[in-house]
């Protein structure tokens, strides 16, 4: 009797839980291991970083080449060209001549040096501020030639006579019927548009289109 209630009634445990080894599938695959507990949000995060990282050595790159160029074309002009008469380059259309401007960009607002100078030093912190947000390209091109401009006419103003702060900037390209001017200005002029023509665009730094 014993015999049959065994064979006809509860099955064996291993057959009856059948829950063991689904279980175990189950808590295999139904969760999160530690391997892959990582969030697509976080693999996210993580890829975006080495970007930025590259874009923020593109926007360094191109400050670094516009001011190296600016500094060395300025220590031309002021050991051959200064003091000397100018240099046709286009017959009367482009002129090399040196000349010293205690002003802004082009000449203008000679009167306020000691602003000029804060202006540009507010402009690099800014900048240097606004790489940690850096994940756009052209936006790196842009800002690391507003950077390398403003950093060349900032090291005139600290180091060139008439003093400390108050400087003037050597400028030395001089078109037919315009003002007089140098590399760094050239610089900050084609950053300033390109940032102009993305802000069009709906392009941000960070690499977001917006649409307004």
């Amino acid at each position: 009797m014993a015999e049959a209630e065994r064979i006809i009634g509860t099955p064996d445990i291993p057959e009856a839980s059948g829950a063991g080894p689904e279980q175990s599938d189950s808590g295999a695959t139904g969760g999160p291991g530690p391997k892959d507990g990582a969030s697509p949000k976080g693999e996210e995060l993580a890829d975006e970083r080495p970007k930025g990282r590259r874009k923020i050595a593109v926007l360094f790159g191109v400050a670094l080449f516009a001011y190296a160029l600016d500094l060395i074309s300025k220590m031309i002009v002021v050991a051959k060209l200064e003091h000397h008469d100018s240099i046709e380059v286009v017959g009367d259309l482009l002129r090399f001549s040196a000349i010293r401007n205690a002003g802004a960009a082009f000449g203008f607002g000679e009167a306020y040096t000691i602003i000029f100078t804060v202006i540009a030093t507010a402009v690099i912190v800014v900048i240097a501020r606004l790489a940690r947000k850096l994940y756009s390209l052209p936006w790196a091109i842009a800002l690391g030639l507003l950077l390398g401009g403003a950093l060349g006419n900032l090291t005139d103003r600290i180091f060139r006579s008439p003093g400390l702060f108050k400087g003037a900037v050597v400028d030395f390209i001089a078109p037919k019927n315009f003002a007089v001017f140098n590399l760094a200005d050239s610089a900050i002029v084609c950053g300033g548009i390109l940032i102009v023509l993305l802000s069009f665009r709906g392009l941000d730094p960070d690499g977001t289109v917006h649409k307004d």
